[in-house]
């Protein structure tokens, strides 16, 4: 090597020494980059870590699904050793559809493909919240039979809904105030109409399905259940399938012994035969041999009934009533046993209805099915007038008047003045008997004491019959208007046209009206009273008072002293018992007292006592009339104790 060579050589060597002397980094630039290499192999080390954890939980993951998978196999398994065809449909998860119209809204739930829950949309409970009829897990709704030799309950089994959306609208035109529900209505504007579809199906074309069909402003809901190769596997010597049906009733009104829990009980009408329903006042069931038209889940305003298209051909009805002291919230609990048939075809269907609505007389009388009868209008002697007098006067000044309170005064006036006649006559009457009060008491004088209480008798009568005077005159109009005042007693605590309407202080003429109320109960009279004073009770009794105090003065007096004490009793015994009756039946009352004292001062006004006298006097003078059949069994019973009549002057 030349020396030319050597010398490059080393000066590469000085430039490479002097440059990195030059580009040396400083301490601080050393740790920075020491600091860079541990921060990644820190995320190495962590990325590994993570790694590795999911790693070990997809592992545990695929192990628990595995368990999982195992421990579903054997619940499926055993579903199915214990329903067999059926098992596969008793795992599921519970999902819920709705179906309304403007009347109700109904839920059904996947689960049996069931009725969860009805609601009608254009009412409320007593505390404003919406009135629902029934809801809840607890209702029970479903088929029940042996399939398999195995006992099989649908209620528990997961249905499919078969195509539709989750929520159902049914719409229609605008129903006018009065046109609820009313199928003469809805045929003249006819609306839309919706079905909801729930199939429980356990092998390709063998199924149950229950297809629920709702038309716009309808209270009533058809239901249809279809049965697809069943006879495959339901027991050929079932000739009926049990249909049950049951849930606790909840408490829609303000609690009052006279009120929702007194009218909620069972009801059932025997094909082509009478309605009749379970006990009114306590727990009750009843095994209906004979084919049933429909059964009806009753409350005070509202009901919810099954019906067939055809006859069940018998059934079982069961309720449990709640004490209010017990169950705040519920009335009671219903049931239902209904057998359908079962022919074992290939494939079968049994029509069925619900009415899901209000106790209105004239929506259920629409019906032809005599579901009207579910409203206590009283006993069989004023029932009629109610159904052809009281109601239909009473829905035709609905029409003109939205004022329900008006509507009463007017009701109230038109039987008074319908009355009137057999009021005056009555008036008169008395007005006689009193015209005789001198010739009764000289009677009274002759023959004093109780031995000779027949002989006072007749010796009256005789001098009535020589006047002319009926004794029972006075009597007969009042008896008359029995079947009115006692039509009313019934007509008023179930109209469901005065629940929530309003009148002067008293907000809910449906119930009543509270103007003082307390926490205890008062001995005694409590049960009946209630904890509460109502304004139109104290008006009824005070007005009352008034009425009879007329009353008697307008009278001979011959009433005994304690009959007299009880007239003026009975209208405080009143009192006690309707200051819990509603509003609206007490001012009936009040009112139908008011007209009557009117009508008192009016006939007084232009009937002369003095005039009427003198014209008994005239009778008396004339020959006497011949004896009624009364007379001659008060003369007949005297012959008999040995007694004589008085001689004829």
């Amino acid at each position: 090597m030349d020396r030319k060579s050597i010398i490059g050589i080393v000066l590469i060597f000085v430039i490479l020494v002097v440059f990195s002397l030059i580009n040396q980094p400083s301490k601080e630039e050393v740790e920075a980059a020491r600091q860079r290499r541990d921060s990644i192999a820190q995320v190495e080390a962590q990325q590994a870590l993570e790694l590795q954890k999911m790693q070990e939980q997809q592992e545990m993951q695929n192990a628990a699904m595995e368990a999982d998978t195992a421990v579903q196999n054997q619940i499926m398994q055993q579903k199915t050793e214990e329903l067999g065809v059926f098992g596969a449909a008793s795992v599921g998860t519970e999902e819920f559809t709705t179906l309304e119209n403007n009347q109700v809204k109904i839920t059904f739930s996947n689960k049996g493909g069931r009725i969860y829950s009805v609601e009608l949309k254009d009412y409320e409970r007593y505390d404003s919240t919406q009135l629902v009829l029934f809801d809840g897990p607890e209702t029970l709704f479903g088929l029940n039979f042996f399939a398999q030799n195995r006992s099989i309950t649908t209620d528990n089994l997961y249905f499919n809904q078969v195509g539709g959306a989750k929520d159902v609208v049914v719409s229609g035109p605008k129903v006018p105030k009065g046109d609820e529900g009313r199928t003469k209505f809805n045929k003249e504007n006819p609306g839309g109409t919706e079905s909801v579809t729930f199939r429980l199906e356990v092998a390709p074309g063998k199924f149950i399905e229950y297809v629920y069909t709702l038309a716009y402003n309808s209270f009533m809901v058809d239901f249809d259940v279809n049965m697809q190769g069943m006879d495959s596997y339901i027991s050929r010597n079932q000739s009926y399938l049990n249909f049950s049906w049951a849930f606790d009733v909840p408490r829609q009104e303000h609690y009052s012994r006279f009120g929702e829990d007194r009218y909620t009980y069972m009801t059932y009408k025997f094909f082509e035969d009478e309605v009749d329903n379970l006990d009114k006042n306590k727990s009750d069931e009843e095994n209906l041999s004979t084919s049933v038209k429909w059964i009806g889940f009753k409350q005070l305003f509202f009901n919810s009934t099954i019906i067939g298209d055809e006859a069940f051909p018998n059934a079982q009805v069961r309720q449990e009533k709640y004490d209010y002291e017990d169950n705040q919230n519920y009335l009671g609990n219903f049931k239902a046993d209904i057998a359908i048939p079962f022919n074992g075809t290939q494939s079968e269907k049994v029509g069925m209805q619900f009415y899901f609505g209000p106790n209105h007389y004239q929506t259920l009388k629409q019906y032809g099915l005599d579901m009207e009868r579910q409203i206590d209008l009283g006993y069989a002697i004023v029932r009629p007038v109610n159904r052809y007098v009281i109601i239909p006067v009473f829905n035709w000044l609905r029409r003109s008047i939205d004022n329900f309170g008006i509507i009463i005064l007017l009701l109230t006036l038109m039987i008074k003045v319908v009355l009137f006649p057999f009021t005056y006559k009555s008036y008169m009457s008395q007005a006689k008997m009193r015209a005789l009060k001198p010739e009764v008491d000289e009677i009274n004088a002759k023959f004093p004491g109780q031995e000779k209480a027949m002989e006072k008798q007749q010796a009256t009568m005789a001098l009535y019959r020589k006047a002319g005077v009926n004794p029972m005159g006075g009597c007969l109009p009042m008896v008359l208007q029995m079947p009115i005042l006692f039509a009313m007693f019934f007509f008023f605590p179930t109209s469901i046209e005065l629940r929530g309407e309003s009148f002067l202080w008293a907000n809910d003429l449906s119930t009543y009206d509270s103007i003082l109320s307390w926490d205890f109960t008062i001995p005694l009279i409590g049960d009946f009273m209630g904890n509460h004073l109502s304004l139109f009770t104290i008006l009824m009794t005070i007005t009352t008072i008034i009425s009879t105090k007329l009353s008697q003065s307008a009278t001979s007096s011959q009433a005994m002293p304690g009959m007299k004490t009880m007239m003026y009793i009975m209208p405080v015994m009143f009192f006690f018992l309707l200051n819990s009756y509603p509003s609206g039946l007490s001012y009936y009352y009040f009112l139908a007292n008011l007209i009557t004292i009117g009508q008192t001062y009016l006939i007084r006004s232009f009937v002369d006592d003095e005039k009427i006298r003198a014209q008994l006097q005239a009778n008396k003078k004339k020959p006497a009339k011949k004896q009624s059949n009364f007379q001659k069994r008060l003369e007949e019973m005297a012959k008999q104790r040995g007694v004589q009549a008085p001689k004829k002057k």
